[in-house]
């Protein structure tokens, strides 16, 4: 997660929302003291959340996961 002062933020707006459609995080910080009052984040459609890809077992198999599950795709792919 990358952090932006108010003013970067605005000032690179478009280019914050094209890196949050690739899936990075964004902290907003505010005032002199910079603290953290904000986060923008990838939208994540339920639906969508929902459907894993797992290569050449598609169709094979089908996996689901919890709503409560605490591991994301990526660190669950990248177990080795």
């Amino acid at each position: 997660m990358k952090a932006l002062p108010v003013g970067e933020f605005k000032a690179q707006f478009s280019e914050v929302l094209a890196k949050v459609k690739q899936g990075e995080s964004f902290g907003i910080l505010y005032g002199k003291k910079k603290e953290p009052v904000a986060m923008i984040v990838p939208y994540v459609d339920s639906e969508e959340k929902k459907q894993h890809k797992l290569g050449i077992l598609d169709g094979k198999v089908k996996v689901v996961f919890a709503d409560d599950f605490k591991i994301t795709e990526q660190e669950f792919l990248d177990v080795k």
